[in-house]
């Protein structure tokens, strides 16, 4: 059985990269070693892994993976922090039409 990891990475730059493997480890160096120059990594090196989740079902991983990269740094950062009421709440809508807004 393959296990597939969906992951984030702080950048020289103080950004976050997000992405999926089956082999964390190998991927992890790839990205530190630049073996990718066309990567989003290659010019942030050095990176540091600060998150990281295992799943067992491939298209779970794909789907959080594509999720947080969609998240605002504020969220990203609560998810590696393991925050999970400023999760919460930056995860909650804030539209204006939202029914806790909305005066209902």
């Amino acid at each position: 059985m393959y296990f597939y990891y969906v992951y984030i990475l702080k950048c020289s730059d103080d950004s976050y990269y997000a992405g999926i493997t089956n082999n964390l480890e190998k991927r992890y160096n790839e990205h530190q070693l630049g073996k990718h120059r066309d990567s989003y990594t290659f010019k942030r090196r050095p990176i540091q892994l600060v998150f990281n989740q295992e799943f067992n079902d491939v298209l779970q991983a794909i789907y959080f993976e594509k999720k947080i990269k969609k998240w605002t740094r504020a969220k990203k950062e609560a998810l590696i922090n393991e925050d999970a009421k400023m999760l919460q709440i930056l995860a909650e809508c804030r539209n204006a039409t939202h029914y806790k807004y909305n005066g209902i």
